[in-house]
């Protein structure tokens, strides 16, 4: 029987076919499954140019069926403003984890953003106070958005706060949230005053300096740190980094790239002072929060085993539609 040819999906195909629901559960099981031992470890690569940059990374899926999953996406900082692109772009090519076959060709945008916010939706799950009820967001771009869509499915939010650099950004953000979701969100320019009322802080900005002080958080908060995956971004007082409950999403990325490896050059952390990785605490391991009073972080560098359940959920969803366009590489 002659085989299927690669499926295409653009961007607003992928939106239709994974919820952020689906993406959730997809994330928690692969992170389950690495922490039991059932992955084994992805790879990364990562080049630069003067005006930004490549990294591709791969994983593989072992199942009934195999698969081969790898994302290769550019950073380019510029772009918006002299280029009017995306920062990011990049694609995910999915291949038959058996022959080799690539079964589909997808644009990376909305999978990266939604197995982003996933991530910090699991790890939530498992560090955050039951409870929680309050959260401040920082930085209102549309992972922010995708971050708090997450966040709502498994925590009773019903009040956020909503903090950006750019003010007028953090007010159209309330507003186009707040009517989506019908909760009480306010744009604030104190984020100090802020983060003592939330439970939850969710940072996810390309800020280069840290903005989030040890003084000003809370006891029992629980803070997903999203925004620091490159060597000079940073979001997190490393001494705030030093003082809590650290898990991350891969040990050896935090300490290259994430929040904790400021802490790390700093002198103030130690590889070693690191509490778990999220699969250990998922997969039962470890446990995740143990008391109401300790200060929890997530420090999320972005994984490919992320991105390749993501992306095999949209494949597996998008081989029952007909109409999805089709193309042989091969002819």
């Amino acid at each position: 029987m002659k085989p299927e040819p690669t499926l295409l999906l653009s961007r607003s195909e992928i939106a239709q076919l994974l919820t952020i629901r689906e993406c959730i559960d997809a994330v928690e099981k692969m992170f389950r499954q690495l922490g039991e031992g059932k992955l084994p470890p992805p790879g990364i690569l990562g080049i630069k140019s003067e005006h930004g940059g490549l990294h591709i990374k791969a994983g593989l899926l072992p199942g009934v069926r195999d698969y081969i999953v790898a994302k290769l996406n550019t950073n380019f900082p510029r772009n918006r403003l002299e280029h009017d692109l995306p920062t990011i772009q990049g694609l995910i090519v999915v291949c038959d984890g058996v022959n080799g076959r690539p079964l589909a060709v997808l644009d990376s945008i909305d999978i990266t953003i939604k197995r982003t916010a996933a991530a910090s939706a699991v790890a939530a799950k498992y560090l955050a106070r039951p409870g929680a009820s309050v959260a401040t967001i920082c930085g209102c771009g549309q992972q922010a958005a995708a971050q708090l869509r997450a966040i709502c499915t498994v925590l009773p939010l019903h009040k956020i706060f909503a903090f950006d650099s750019d003010q007028a950004a953090a007010e159209n953000f309330a507003v186009a949230l707040a009517k989506e979701f019908g909760l009480p969100i306010g744009s604030t320019h104190d984020l100090p005053a802020a983060l003592q009322c939330s439970d939850v802080c969710i940072t996810c900005t390309t800020a280069a300096e840290f903005f989030v002080r040890n003084e000003h958080v809370p006891p029992g908060m629980f803070i997903a740190a999203v925004g620091a995956d490159d060597t000079h971004k940073q979001e997190i007082d490393p001494a705030l980094m030093a003082a809590a409950k650290v898990v991350t999403d891969s040990l050896d990325q935090s300490c290259t790239i994430g929040d904790t490896h400021h802490a790390i050059a700093g002198g103030l952390m130690r590889k070693e002072d690191i509490y778990a990785e999220l699969s250990e605490i998922v997969a039962g391991k470890k446990p995740g929060r143990t008391s109401n009073n300790e200060i929890t972080i997530f420090d999320s560098t972005g994984t490919a085993l992320e991105d390749a359940v993501a992306a095999v959920a949209v494949y597996e969803k998008a081989i029952a539609h007909s109409g999805l366009q089709r193309f042989e590489f091969a002819a």
